[in-house]
């Protein structure tokens, strides 16, 4: 298990590229988001998927959210939202906002859906990072049932050397975890209450 600064990390293309071969290897990482540490996979590599799922101790048949770092992503993830749907989330984003998205058809991440929950993460340094790399799996860094992770400390703690990498972004925020909104229905329905409101305060 390697651990690295997120800030060592953005410095050097080196790292950024070896951060991202490590994913599409089928590796997994621990990742800090605006409220917790994340795990961090490939979702189109089942190995990776399979992994994340074997660490948290939850089925497989349960799908993984998946963060972004540029618009230009989602349509190589296979996301089908019409266009005027996914203005008003990336008019929102980034925020603790996780927003269930139609897909061409199903991934790893997606686990046989054809539709996946995303969201570009409020935290800078991630999303610097994803914007250089690609998509990673989001979920919440604990075994199931669990509190979630809130420093890389706790994150080698739980899971060492079953880990590919650690970035340590230093303490996250905690609080609640991200909205989930499920966007494939009209009007949209709200999953989960999290750290995000919805409907979103009027500007």
């Amino acid at each position: 298990m390697r651990r690295i600064t997120i800030e060592e990390l953005l410095a050097s293309d080196e790292e950024v590229e070896r951060f991202a071969q490590t994913l599409r290897r089928g590796g997994v990482a621990a990742v800090p988001t605006e409220t917790f540490y994340a795990l961090a996979a490939d979702p189109a590599s089942p190995e990776g998927v399979n992994r994340v799922c074997k660490l948290k101790g939850r089925g497989a048949a349960k799908p993984l959210l998946v963060l972004f770092g540029s618009p230009e992503q989602l349509e190589p993830l296979g996301v089908t939202a019409p266009r005027e749907a996914l203005d008003r989330y990336l008019a929102i984003w980034p925020a603790p906002l996780t927003v269930v998205l139609a897909l061409r058809e199903p991934i790893p991440a997606s686990s046989g859906a054809r539709s996946l929950g995303v969201r570009i993460p409020a935290h800078d340094a991630l999303r610097s990072l994803l914007a250089r790399t690609a998509p990673v799996t989001g979920t919440s860094l604990n075994r199931s049932g669990e509190p979630p992770c809130e420093d890389a400390d706790r994150a080698a703690e739980l899971f060492g050397e079953s880990l590919d990498a650690i970035v340590d972004g230093g303490p996250t925020r905690g609080g609640m975890p991200s909205t989930l909104l499920d966007a494939t229905v009209d009007p949209p329905r709200v999953l989960r209450r999290g750290a995000y409101p919805w409907p979103p305060p009027a500007r």
